[in-house]
């Protein structure tokens, strides 16, 4: 067999990272970790290519080379699947499309050959052994959870990796939370399930050995979903793997907020190479918090548990909401004052959308506010439901908090915030090769000559080489950063 596995082109986005890459020269964030683990469930004899189309084109070459297009995205790709779903169907070439977008909404695509749903570990085998006797079905799908003890390790010789900025690896599934407008638990349920520390660090190892040295991205919905698992078994033995190596790895995850309740998990994460973590806030509005059963937020200074991670060495980020049906006419000046006061550079604000099969949306189905499947694009305005609040002024009091935390003068304040509250944890020194100067030579260019309100790029550089000089290279990083967000503002 001939397998051409295509992940399709996401638009420019916040997540996208697209005008920020183009200072480190590369292509995407990201490689497709989904399709590279499906690769390697194959058969080692049949023969693999990978087409990302956010780092190479999509040629009718490769689809006529192919027995098979295995196809897998999220919501945001929407439009590039369509358009990659036609030109298989005009060349003839056949479709296994798989992955949390099409678990959910399969039935929008029937020109789609097999559908290979839920979990791979489970319906991939299935569907290959019905293949093998001649006999493949439409749609595989299964309720249950496999143990990811399972899994391969990525298939990485797909890759061209010097397009990336950064690698991807996963060390469990699901979360103990369950919040209403979530679709994790949904897909993954909410007991998180682990690889074996051997397993996981086998993973990194296929990193190390073939020369990756810069970030890489923890996929879990929320690391910390085992918080006994990890402090007795994984992290320790983590960090001893890290140290052996000089900490090759900068570790990049996502979790609750709870973990700066728990110093001990906090600490170990620093010592093994975590440098950077995504937290969900949402909102400070405890009504709303408790409208989408977000326990774990409630009851505490949000602020002083993001300030708490900082100062152990964690660069936080952080996910906000407006459109909840008890969000007041003052959330919008609540967040904002949140977002600065909290140092959060990297804060991403988007409206409340209802993912198919998710708590909230059954609710609002039942109330007849669903009009349609969501974007998956967090910050392009859009909602798939009827919000309680009046529209124009939901609109416009979002479009007002993106245009004052992106806004030069309050995003290079953040950023000062930031730094002084960050403490730089104990490590090897940071190495700099010419990435880091090219990033350094485009952006003095680039933000300090080119672009309006160049003043706040100075004073930041400035602030910190006298004030903070240790964190220079990374305040050069997040005023890199805000050149993105302000173009991806400017199309909101």
């Amino acid at each position: 067999m001939k397998i051409l596995f295509v992940y399709p082109e996401t638009p420019s986005t916040f997540w996208s990272f697209r005008n920020a890459l183009k200072f480190i020269s590369k292509k995407s964030s990201e490689p497709p970790l989904g399709l590279l683990t499906v690769a390697a469930m194959l058969p080692d004899d049949w023969e693999k290519k990978l087409i990302d189309m956010n780092v190479s084109q999509l040629n009718d070459d490769d689809l006529r080379w192919a027995d098979f297009v295995f196809l897998s995205g999220m919501n945001i790709h929407l439009d590039s699947m369509k358009q990659v779903i036609k030109r298989c169907n005009d060349i003839g070439v056949k479709i296994v499309a798989g992955g949390p977008f099409f678990t959910t909404e399969y039935e929008q695509f029937e020109t789609v050959d097999h559908f290979v749903l839920n979990e791979a570990e489970i319906t991939l085998p299935r569907f290959l052994e019905d293949l093998q006797n001649g006999r493949p079905q439409p749609i595989y799908t299964s309720d249950e959870y496999p143990d990811v003890a399972l899994t391969p390790i990525p298939d990485w010789s797909l890759l061209d990796m010097k397009k990336y900025a950064s690698m991807s690896v996963q060390y469990s599934r699901g979360c103990p939370f369950d919040c209403e407008f979530c679709s994790i638990t949904m897909l993954n349920g909410r007991k998180p399930r682990t690889k074996t520390k051997e397993q996981f660090l086998a993973e990194l190892e296929s990193l190390y050995q073939i020369g990756w040295r810069r970030s890489v991205f923890i996929v879990d919905d929320n690391f910390i979903g085992n918080k006994k698992k990890l402090k007795t078994e994984l992290l320790p033995a983590l960090v001893e793997w890290s140290k052996e190596r000089n900490l090759p790895f900068q570790f990049t995850t996502e979790v609750s907020i709870n973990l700066a309740d728990d110093e001990e998990l906090v600490k170990l994460m620093v010592q093994a190479g975590f440098s950077h973590t995504f937290v969900g806030i949402e909102t400070p509005n405890e009504d709303s918090l408790t409208e989408c059963g977000k326990s774990q937020n409630k009851k505490r200074d949000l602020v002083d548990s993001v300030k708490k991670l900082q100062r152990c060495g964690l660069i936080v980020s952080g996910g906000f909401i407006v459109g909840f049906d008890n969000d007041p006419p003052s959330i919008f000046e609540q967040q904002i004052r949140f977002i600065q006061q909290s140092g959060i550079v990297t804060a991403m604000v988007g409206l409340l959308n209802a993912p198919s099969g998710t708590r909230l949306f059954n609710r609002l189905k039942s109330e007849n506010r669903i009009q349609t499947i969501m974007s998956g694009d967090n910050m392009d305005g859009s909602m798939n439901f009827v919000p309680k609040m009046n529209t124009e002024k939901l609109m416009d009091g979002y479009k007002s908090i993106l245009k004052t935390i992106y806004a030069q003068k309050q995003y290079y304040e953040r950023v000062k915030t930031f730094l002084k509250e960050y403490q730089l944890p104990f490590k090897k020194t940071t190495r700099i090769d010419y990435r880091d100067i090219q990033a350094l030579v485009k952006s003095l260019w680039l933000l300090g000559v080119l672009e309006k309100g160049k003043r706040f790029f100075w004073k930041l550089l400035f602030f910190s080489l006298v004030r903070h000089p240790k964190k220079f290279p990374l305040a050069v990083t997040m005023a890199i950063y805000g050149f993105h967000f302000r173009r991806v503002v400017e199309t909101i």
